[in-house]
């Protein structure tokens, strides 16, 4: 039995918390492949938004994510609410993303702008206090 992932799986965000993390680790395609055991070039095709992963690669990454899988998955419709879950150890820039996603009031993309608004602001300011200095 198999489903269709592009209908349960939004690849395009599962590829940027993936880029995302590598990147704020320093890990290249190579080095990420090697502790999820998903290929550089499917690691590679997910980041671009081109890739399809099955469902063993999607548990593999959202493991290594450290994120729960509802994270990545397309909602039924726009009226669907969105349950806001994380877990106490989620940095806390994952945690406003999942509180901005789930907000009704805000389209996707207004959403994704905030978060990574946010991101920044955060990066920014919760540098020890020596860099602040």
């Amino acid at each position: 039995m198999s489903f269709k992932n592009e209908n349960l799986i939004n690849t395009i965000e599962l590829g940027r918390a993936i880029k995302r993390r590598r990147e704020e680790l320093g890990l290249s395609l190579r080095d990420v492949a090697d502790v999820t055991n998903v290929s550089a070039s499917t690691l590679s095709r997910i980041e671009n938004g081109t890739g399809k992963p099955d469902a063993d690669n999607i548990a593999r990454l959202t493991g290594w994510l450290d994120m729960p899988i509802d994270r990545v998955m397309n909602k039924k419709s726009k009226t669907d609410v969105e349950a806001v879950v994380y877990y106490p150890h989620e940095p806390t820039p994952e945690i406003v993303e999942a509180h901005l996603r789930a907000d009704k009031n805000l389209s996707p993309e207004t959403a994704k702008a905030l978060s990574e608004l946010f991101r920044v602001a955060y990066k920014q300011f919760s540098a020890p206090e020596s860099k602040n200095k």
